[in-house]
């Protein structure tokens, strides 16, 4: 059950707390005021997708969070277990939506994800609005309805998942039987290219040194005169660099004589003349090791060329080249088991296709009763909503046969996909002499409220859900119909806690608790209030509902004689 809300910096609300009760509370207030946004947050607090367009103007971030009441027995509770909260602590998420960051969700304190949110609330609340309307006209949502209704979601599961199990052995099949069917070709280009590697004899790191080497090759002349030259300029030429400090070495040893503290200074120059020889030294061998080679640049050049045609064509480096080979002894080693392979596959999808095809056999066969059961319950509940005459049906066919469709997804002549083998449509003929047609084709916007109405309370009966929320439950009715639908609401509150947005006051009087939503503008700012009703404010609030915001002492009758008997129908029907 939801206990408490806060929205803060959501659209036109700046900062909203609620607490709600059991049994039917009431939203009301003028069109626009922000009724419909409290609903949204709701979603988004269950797992919607969400923007930072719906951030407050003015503000970086929205936060929305929610408390609910769940029973430790339930299978909210179950899955909070499962992700390693404490059910006992009831549920509290918060959502915090921000312009230039990633969102961040919350539960019962600690980070979650969207996924873990939308797992753990997906028995938590259901929510009908102006979405769900237009969802009812999609027919992929009636096969859905037939199975909850039904108690068919976990035969369900059961197709959905064994139907994807076997997505990916068909595709790895079909890999190999194209494998197979190039199979010559495909062991010719390995073993080609195997060749051509082994044959190269490369090694890892080889091009780079190469570089170096095909750099000393094409600047050898000018390296041999610039070392030559050095050696000169330091050793063999006269006022050779090594003459000159020798004989500043001298001179530092006679000044010394006079001066010792010179001495360290002259035994410094000594070592730089000894460390000069030792680099003419190097330079003599050097030189001796540098190749003016003509021959061996173009052997150099050649190798390089292979070398970066075997790159091009193996990824891009000898090392992915040196793994490439390996990786062509594992394929060639694979296409020798291939028909092993084949074979182990086959018979994983026969035994699965086999699995698959009971289930979806039997779920169709579940739904077809449980059809005739839903369509009877909807025209009963129909009936009560001053839909009387009202015909409903469902009808359920088979999935078009398409002949490109593997034969694992198929069974007899019928093809499967991850929900069965059936489509499911809800008709209805809401008049005497009228044909059945899809709902979506002839359903005026009171007619589809009640029949989302019927459905919801149906299907109250097998839901676990705690909290019920409708939006636009009144859209296209009014009157003796408005009261009948308020009727249901509240007898539906009986089972669950419930939510109800409404312009209607013949519904809103059913509530148990009412809230008016009004927006005022402050500072040049809009604003959202909501305001819980006590009797005269309700009373005021009716009178509203019925006259506009002109209240008379007629309207206020006419709410106070709505109340009373909102009041004689509650004693009687749920037994206050």
């Amino acid at each position: 059950m939801l206990q408490d809300l806060s929205i803060r910096n959501f659209a036109i609300i700046d900062d909203l707390q609620i607490s709600f009760s059991g049994g039917l509370t009431i939203l009301s207030g003028e069109t626009g005021a922000g009724k419909s946004i409290i609903i949204n947050a709701v979603n988004l607090l269950l797992g919607s997708r969400t923007t930072a367009k719906l951030i407050r103007t003015g503000a970086e971030t929205a936060e929305l969070e929610a408390f609910f009441q769940i029973t430790t027995d339930s299978r909210v509770a179950k899955t909070l277990v499962e992700h390693g909260f404490d059910a006992k602590e009831g549920l509290l998420v918060r959502r915090i939506i921000a312009r230039q960051e990633r969102q961040r969700i919350y539960i019962n304190g600690r980070l979650a994800t969207i996924q873990i949110l939308t797992s753990i609330t997906k028995n938590l609340a259901s929510i009908s609005g102006q979405h769900v309307h237009q969802g009812l006209l999609k027919e992929t949502h009636h096969l859905l309805i037939l199975d909850q209704f039904g108690g068919l979601t976990s035969l369900r599961s059961k197709v959905y998942m064994c139907f994807h199990e076997i997505i990916p052995l068909i595709q790895k099949l079909d890999k190999l039987y194209a494998l197979s069917d190039r199979q010559s070709d495909q062991i010719e280009l390995l073993e080609f290219q195997k060749k051509e590697i082994m044959d190269a004899a490369i090694s890892a790191g080889e091009d780079v040194t190469l570089e170096k080497e095909r750099t000393r090759l094409r600047n050898s002349e000018a390296l041999y005169q610039t070392i030559h030259r050095s050696i000169e300029d330091l050793y063999s030429s006269q006022g050779a660099v090594i003459e000159r400090l020798i004989e500043v070495k001298k001179q530092l040893e006679k000044a010394s004589q006079i001066d010792p503290e010179i001495l360290p200074t002259g035994a410094r120059v000594a070592h730089a003349a000894f460390e000069l020889e030792d680099i003419a030294e190097e330079l003599r061998t050097y030189l001796k090791n540098l190749q003016i080679n003509e021959g061996r640049l173009e052997v150099v050049e050649a190798r390089l060329d292979t070398l970066q045609k075997l790159k091009r064509k193996y990824g891009g480096s000898l090392e992915a080249a040196i793994s490439h080979l390996e990786s062509i002894d594992d394929e060639l080693s694979g296409i020798e088991k291939l028909s092993t392979k084949i074979s182990r596959i086959e018979a994983k999808l026969s035994e699965r296709h086999t699995k698959l095809a009971g289930w979806a056999l039997q779920l169709s066969e579940k739904r077809k009763m449980t059809a005739e059961i839903l369509a009877k319950k909807v025209e009963k509940e129909l009936a009560t909503l001053k839909m009387a005459q009202a015909i409903f049906a469902i009808s359920l066919r088979s999935i078009p046969f398409e002949e490109n469709t593997s034969l694992h997804l198929k069974t007899k002549d019928k093809t499967i996909n991850e929900t069965g083998i059936d489509r499911a449509t809800f008709l209805i003929a809401p008049n005497v002499g009228e044909d059945l047609k899809p709902l979506s084709s002839i359903a005026s916007g009171g007619e589809l409220s009640r029949v989302i109405l019927a459905i919801k309370a149906i299907l109250a009966e097998t839901q676990s859900v705690e909290t019920v929320v409708f939006d636009e439950v009144d859209a296209g009715i009014g009157g003796s119909v408005a009261e009948v639908v308020g009727k249901k609401l509240a007898l539906l509150a009986n089972y669950h806690q419930v939510i109800c947005i409404t312009h209607l006051p013949q519904i809103a009087k059913f509530g148990d608790h009412h809230f008016r939503i009004s927006k005022q503008v402050s500072r040049g700012r809009t604003r959202t209030t909501i305001l819980p009703l006590g009797k005269k404010e309700r009373l005021n609030e009716i009178a509203r509902m019925l006259g506009g915001e002109k209240i008379t002492q007629a309207t206020r009758d006419h709410a106070r004689e709505l109340l009373e008997k909102r009041e004689y129908f509650t004693k009687v029907a749920r037994g206050k």
